[in-house]
């Protein structure tokens, strides 16, 4: 036990032990660090845990103007002639007690640092049920004399997947907090503990990601050549060694399946960052198809064109409906050339006939949203020709099967497509688990559906308008998914900016580097300071993970990406 031995609890009149927080003596060099766990010594035997959150140092000088005047009145080459006593503190947050024992810990009681076995059984690792690897905890590092501790971080599964919990908020800024790696390295860790189970277990999951940047996720399947890095083959070495001890495979993803939007080559409709070369051997590999929609059978989400249009008196949802409804010429139309010359000639003087409750000026507004999206993209087509590889993106989702991964590509999409693309995807896994195709011949869904999206601010932030359709499906995903079996991984640089519905459902938060601004805001106001500070240090391949099955927030790290990176 004394080998361990760093400190003694302190408890003065001005700043006593609490049953929540506890202070203690330190040697000035030793080098202890934010999320380092101590144990000490407690009543009947017993011993408590704790959690560092912050470290300060004291000598006795009375003041500030005391250390100046002792170096010759602020000769700052002079070494100070009187020696000042000096010593470290911590402050500590109590997170257990073997013996369930909660009265404030006692003056000068020991305080040792704690071996791997006991941090687990501290954080609430110990004998965790259904385990997902999460990270890896490194604590101790730098503390002399002392070996660092490493060890995996797992949570229950089912505090993630549902169905006791559900939905995953990571934030950070972009590029340093690596936010879709991590959240890729979680649906990594999902799908190899899925592969691994056999027999007739109802409990399937399959993936689906929006890629909304460049080429990040069009390769996932592929193996990393870690090329970008100084020394490939140590990185690659290196970095399979951390997965194996994780207990994760060393390959890429499986079963994976991609969806492009449909382009014409050689023109300003190339709507992929793909070659066409890349595009079209995907294809005949049978691993990709092109998108398309066609207007008889998406006429239906017409409103998610409207996702960011400010609609309070409800015009535009009228015209939905009027068109929906099949009334006046909408009932004879097939394609989307001939729906956009019916909304034309709506916007002309005297058209309205008795359909007086929609002006003509709203008319010319949808008509003017509306043209723009149809025609300035080849995705809105006549048919679709499944001999070519092309598909619809409803159709491709009813049909999605346990332990696949659908890659959705967006990122050369203009952001009102892009929301349209992520709404129709949603709304379809959404109508999928409620059982809305039960009917339909070949329709098998896992009982969960991940669906990972970046960039949720266009979607869900506090300043999408209240009405917008893709809002109120994301809120329906957020507050009903868990027990439907969608669940959503999200990521957005700003968490604050996100709607509190969202965040306030998701059971899983990961807090990347941000800025100091950011983590003054209100989300973060049950955030201890200290934790904030570092939130604006963090590395990158470093998180802070707040999860139920926590006793404490903990600072995580993970592996480089194993799939193909473009750069």
């Amino acid at each position: 036990m004394a080998i361990n031995l760093i400190g003694r609890v302190l408890a003065t009149e001005k700043n006593p032990t609490t049953i929540d927080d506890f202070t203690f003596w330190t040697d000035p060099e030793l080098i202890l660090n934010p999320f380092d766990i101590v144990k000490v010594t407690h009543v009947n035997d017993s011993y408590s845990y704790g959690v560092i959150e912050d470290i300060a140092h004291i000598t006795d000088a009375n003041s500030f103007l005391t250390n100046f005047i002792s170096s010759d009145f602020g000769n700052v080459e002079i070494e100070e002639p009187t020696l000042r006593i000096g010593m470290n503190y911590v402050k500590a947050k109590v997170i257990c007690n073997e013996k369930n024992i909660y009265i404030p810990l006692q003056n000068n009681a020991k305080v040792m640092l704690a071996t791997a076995e006991e941090i687990n059984y501290a954080l609430g690792l110990k004998d965790i049920q259904n385990p997902l690897v999460c990270g890896y905890l490194e604590m101790y590092e730098g503390t002399k004399g002392y070996e660092k501790v490493t060890l995996p971080v797992n949570l229950n599964s089912k505090f993630i997947v549902g169905p006791e919990g559900a939905h995953l908020n990571i934030s950070g800024i972009s590029g340093l907090a690596s936010k879709t790696s991590y959240a890729m390295f979680l649906m990594k860790a999902i799908q190899d503990s899925y592969l691994k189970k056999t027999g007739e277990d109802d409990d399937s999951v399959a993936f689906v990601m929006f890629n909304v940047k460049g080429k990040d996720l069009l390769a996932i399947d592929q193996p990393n050549d870690f090329m970008d890095e100084k020394d490939p083959e140590k990185a690659k070495k290196d970095t399979l060694e951390q997965y194996e001890k994780l207990g994760l495979s060393t390959e890429p993803f499986k079963n994976v399946h991609y969806y492009y939007p449909h382009s014409v080559p050689k023109t300003r409709h190339w709507n992929t960052y793909l070659t066409e070369e890349e595009l079209n051997d995907n294809i005949k590999k049978k691993k990709a198809k092109k998108y398309k929609y066609v207007f008889k059978d998406d006429k239906e989400n017409l409103d998610l064109m409207f996702s960011n249009i400010d609609d309070s008196n409800q015009t535009m949802d009228s015209i939905i409906t009027y068109i929906m409804s099949g009334q006046g010429e909408f009932g004879r139309i097939s394609d989307w050339q001939e729906f956009l010359e019916a909304v034309k000639r709506k916007c002309e003087a005297g058209s309205n006939g008795s359909d007086k409750e929609i002006p003509i000026a709203s008319w010319r507004k949808f008509y003017r949203i509306i043209n723009k999206g149809i025609t300035d993209n080849k995705i809105f087509a006549r048919s679709v020709v499944e001999e070519d590889g092309e598909t619809r993106i409803g159709d491709a989702m009813k049909y999605i099967k346990k332990n696949e991964v659908h890659v959705i590509d967006i990122a050369k999409l203009s952001e009102d497509k892009q929301a349209f693309v992520f709404g129709d995807a949603i709304r379809t896994l959404y109508d999928l688990q409620l059982g809305q195709y039960s009917g339909d011949e070949g329709v098998n869904p896992p009982s969960r559906i991940v669906v990972f999206i970046d960039e949720l601010n266009k979607y869900a932030s506090k300043e999408v308008p209240k009405n917008s359709p893709i809002l109120k499906q994301v809120l329906d995903v957020a507050e009903r998914g868990r027990s439907l079996g969608v669940v959503l991984f999200a990521a957005e640089q700003f968490r604050s900016a996100i709607h509190d519905r969202v965040t306030g459902n998701c059971s899983t938060h990961a807090y990347g580097r941000t800025n100091s601004i950011e983590v003054s805001k209100s989300d973060y106001k049950s955030v201890p300071n200290v934790y904030k500070n570092m939130m604006t240090r963090l590395k990158q391949g470093e998180y802070i993970i707040q999860n139920p099955i926590f006793r404490s927030l903990l600072n995580i790290k993970f592996p480089k990406p194993i799939y193909k990176q473009f750069k």
